[in-house]
């Protein structure tokens, strides 16, 4: 009797883990996009240029910013490695932004910013692999502009 107790009690705790770890657990980059989204949605309405820095309230050093239709292979051996089972971008328009912390995604916004709420779109010098690369240390001056409920940032 005190072993199919035991049973019962090891299935119960392995089923919780289970739950946890895939049903309640968030990814950290999935963390961060939120996180991401309420800073760049409560910019103020008269702000008009913002340092990204200052709506990314997690540590990041760089940045991509991936052109429609870019292929998941060239995103992970851009990024350097397979994160997620990520999306391709099936239109203009689309955000598929990643920003890395010491070669690790931290943070990953898909979609468009009609759905999002909020978009962010930039072009540099440092165009590598199909996709746009801001550094930490470069220019993060963004102009802020509205258009009906959606904040997009732009430089």
């Amino acid at each position: 009797m005190k072993t199919k107790k035991t049973v019962v009690i090891i299935a119960f705790g392995l089923i919780c883990i289970a739950i946890y770890k895939y049903l309640l657990h968030k990814d950290l980059w999935d963390v961060n996009e939120a996180l991401l989204k309420e800073g760049v949605l409560s910019i103020g309405h008269s702000v008009e240029t913002i340092n990204l820095v200052d709506v990314t309230p997690f540590d990041w050093d760089v940045v991509y910013s991936f052109g429609p239709y870019t292929p998941k292979d060239h995103i992970y051996e851009t990024v350097g490695y397979k994160w997620d089972n990520i999306s391709e971008t099936v239109n203009e328009g689309m955000n598929q932004i990643v920003f890395l912390n010491d070669g690790k995604v931290v943070c990953y916004l898909y979609g468009y910013p009609e759905n999002n709420g909020y978009g962010i779109s930039f072009k540099s010098e440092n165009y590598k692999d199909a996709g746009d690369m801001l550094n930490i240390k470069d220019d993060l001056n963004f102009q802020v502009e509205r258009s009906d409920s959606v904040v997009y940032l732009r430089n």
